[in-house]
């Protein structure tokens, strides 16, 4: 987040740290249920649907060039089964810990007399501004990492059957009958010849009638 960023105090993410001052070893212990944000998760796999509730257990501690922000975030994460296309719901429960920097603070905690006109903001960097800082990229960050990549119904989920697609945990017998291509192939021979040998015969005993006939 850049230093300069204008954060809204009322939005549910964004905490105020004025109450421990830049006092180093002042602490505050926070507990706040907030509604997710969109795209809480990994797209289009698992995540915590838009607006679900969300605990946030946090301990935000002074320290010299910022504020050392450790905490818990639990929630209901829902996706989908990769093995059976199954509709899969999860409990989510992650710990992160983050530093917020004082924008005008030096490496050692000490203000800045003036900062330098070729100084970059480190992008990987975030900041306390005007005594306010946002949580959730730190939030998206910590869901995202403790949720599994490639969610199942059950450890030992079968998926789906290859050839008709029906849910193996359901039908635990469920099998087709297998046919080699190559004996396929024979069959139909088999049963070419087999009609060809019935024609003959069914010609020749008419052949017979009529002699029998005359």
């Amino acid at each position: 987040m850049a230093a300069n960023a204008r954060l809204d105090h009322r939005n549910p993410l964004v905490f105020d740290t004025h109450e421990l001052g830049r006092r180093p070893g002042a602490l505050q212990r926070l507990t706040r249920e907030i509604d997710a944000p969109r795209d809480l998760g990994i797209e289009g796999v698992v995540g915590v649907p838009e607006g679900a509730p969300v605990e946030l257990e946090l301990r935000l501690e002074s320290v010299m060039d910022g504020v050392l922000v450790t905490g818990t975030a639990r929630a209901q994460a829902k996706g989908e089964c990769v093995r059976c296309l199954e509709p899969v719901g999860l409990e989510v429960d992650a710990d992160f810990q983050e530093m917020f920097s004082y924008p005008d603070a030096d490496d050692r905690g000490r203000p800045k007399a003036e900062p330098a006109d070729d100084a970059e903001d480190d992008e990987d960097t975030l900041f306390v501004e005007d005594g306010l800082f946002d949580l959730e990229p730190v939030l998206r960050d910590a869901v995202v990492l403790a949720l599994p990549m490639q969610p199942v119904c059950q450890e030992d989920c079968p998926g789906l059957c290859s050839e008709c697609g029906a849910r193996l945990a359901d039908d635990p017998d469920h099998q087709h009958d297998a046919v080699d291509i190559r004996w396929a192939a024979l069959q139909g021979l088999s049963g070419s010849l087999e009609s060809d040998e019935k024609d003959k015969i069914s010609g020749a005993e008419a052949g017979v009638d009529e002699k029998q006939e005359k």
